[in-house]
């Protein structure tokens, strides 16, 4: 099996993002390729068809791939906890929660024999790997044990194309610095300089001079491209969840900011739309008076809810309510029950009965030690559109049914939705374009804002990927990939 893996200078420099379009180009050009990556850090997972759990972006590279999403392509997800401990994924499955000191000692070996298998079980199935790496190959307080980066290219047996991110500044001595510290130097056999901005003729000099200083070929320089509309994954990506509508009489979008906050990628999906301005609010004093209030996923829904009771949302919720559109997504949801329960504490914090918001009446919230992980599809409709909508559930917290289900995924219903209220568990429940269309269509319709058609739109990992095979040498990346190493 060939390969290719992408490493970065440091964090969120764009690896996630360029194995994405890796992924996408080598399925156009008829390789059968899948996503890899060996440990992945965040709470923002996916969830296969059979209910398992790995990193978001392998889930979204997988689909970039036009393959099916499984736990070989990320065999350890770790999910950070309070406490600097974390929940240990091990193949799609909770393991147990360690810290970083017990993790380092006592998972190596482990660790190391998943990644084995994992390579071993897409090698059946697939001729190529795209694989990412993890934060920077130059941790030198790490290396010795380390299971993500050099570790795995040579396990993998795979060259190494180093990205840097130029936006940051410093991108010179942040490549050189890199390769002067790694381990394995010889593998790296190219350069990517990620999120340009500007005439790339201004850098002719300075890849001549990281060409000659390096002897390594840059491979291309990528500019910034500001609306890609690919989910992010790394946490240093919710501040670009955000942004400032230039239409008039723009629909205004606040999101909540919980202390616990997971899964802002659910809102990703409202960047597509030029017409929205998108802000955080971290007090109740930040909201205003929104088109759409949106309540995102929670890591610890009845900590996030003593939170925002402390600011006294209830009251703002009251006041908001019949005009503006409430939205609760996943943990969002749950605050708005009567009660939630956590006798167990496995929410994290263990409570008999804790007073919600009682937005929804009769409406109960209970957790339970065996989480809801599974991938859900249904029918919702707002007016007179119904729409199918797909996504997953990932959850603790067990809700009573309501008088006013969201969706039917076949005879069960999902979520509420009455009076401009909206919950539901599903993430990636906006993602789909024709069901977000459906839901702003009678908030455009009162703002006097033309309504898009949906088919209008093109597909994102087209776009992202011809925008990066087009700054690249591609010959060069698919020379360097089948030479023997």
């Amino acid at each position: 099996m060939r390969g290719i893996m992408i490493q970065g200078t440091s964090s969120d420099v764009g690896k996630s993002m360029i194995c994405t379009a890796f992924c996408r180009i080598f399925s156009d050009e008829g390789f059968e390729v899948a996503p890899f990556k060996s440990q992945n850090m965040s709470n923002n997972s996916y969830v296969t068809i059979l209910g398992e759990e790995i990193g978001r972006a392998q889930g979204v590279q997988a689909e970039a791939a036009r393959v099916l999403a499984t736990v070989d392509m990320n065999p350890i997800l770790l999910k950070p906890e309070s406490g600097m401990k974390s929940q240990v994924i091990l193949f799609g499955k909770k393991l147990e929660t360690m810290d970083g000191m017990d993790y380092r000692a006592q998972f190596y070996e482990k660790g190391l024999k998943a990644i084995d298998q994992a390579l071993a079980n897409l090698a059946q199935d697939f001729t190529h790997l795209v694989i990412e790496g993890a934060g920077s190959p130059a941790e030198v307080n790490l290396n010795d044990r380390e299971i993500v980066n050099m570790t795995v290219a040579k396990r993998a047996n795979v060259p190494v194309i180093l990205v840097a991110d130029i936006e940051r500044g410093g991108v010179f001595a942040s490549i050189i610095g890199t390769l002067a510290l790694i381990p394995e130097k010889q593998r790296v056999k190219g350069l990517i300089i990620n999120k340009f901005r500007g005439d790339v003729q201004l850098f002719e000099e300075g890849i001549r001079f990281l060409e000659s200083y390096t002897g390594i070929p840059v491979l291309g320089v990528i500019p910034h491209m500001d609306r890609h509309e690919i989910e992010q994954e790394d946490s240093l990506g919710v501040q670009a969840v955000q942004q400032i509508s230039r239409v008039e009489h723009a629909i205004e979008l606040v999101v909540c900011k919980h202390p616990y906050m997971s899964n802002f990628t659910d809102i990703e999906p409202f960047l597509k739309e030029p017409d929205i301005t998108i802000r955080w609010a971290e007090t109740v004093a930040d909201i205003g008076h929104p088109d759409i209030l949106l309540l995102p996923g929670t890591k610890s829904t009845i900590a996030d809810l003593r939170y925002w009771k402390q600011q006294k949302l209830g009251a703002k919720l009251s006041e908001l309510y019949g005009d503006t559109w409430i939205v609760g997504l996943c943990g969002g949801f749950q605050l708005f029950a009567e009660t939630l329960t956590d006798s167990q504490g496995y929410d994290g914090t263990a409570v008999e009965n804790e007073e919600g918001f009682s937005l929804i009446p009769s409406m109960h919230v209970e957790f339970q030690k065996q989480k809801m992980v599974r991938r859900q599809r249904g029918t919702v409709k707002f007016e007179h559109a119904e729409v199918e909508v797909a996504g997953y559930e990932i959850h603790h917290g067990k809700v009573t049914a309501s008088a006013y289900p969201l969706m039917h995924c076949g005879d069960i219903g999902e979520g509420y939705f009455h009076n401009r209220l909206l919950g539901t568990h599903l993430h990636g429940f906006f993602q789909d374009l024709h069901c977000r269309t459906a839901f702003l269509a009678p908030i455009r319709r009162q703002k006097n804002l033309p309504i898009p058609s949906p088919e209008a739109v093109k597909d994102p990992f087209d776009r992202w990927a011809g925008h990066v095979k087009s700054h690249l040498d591609w010959e060069k990346v698919i020379e360097i990939m089948e030479a023997d190493q």
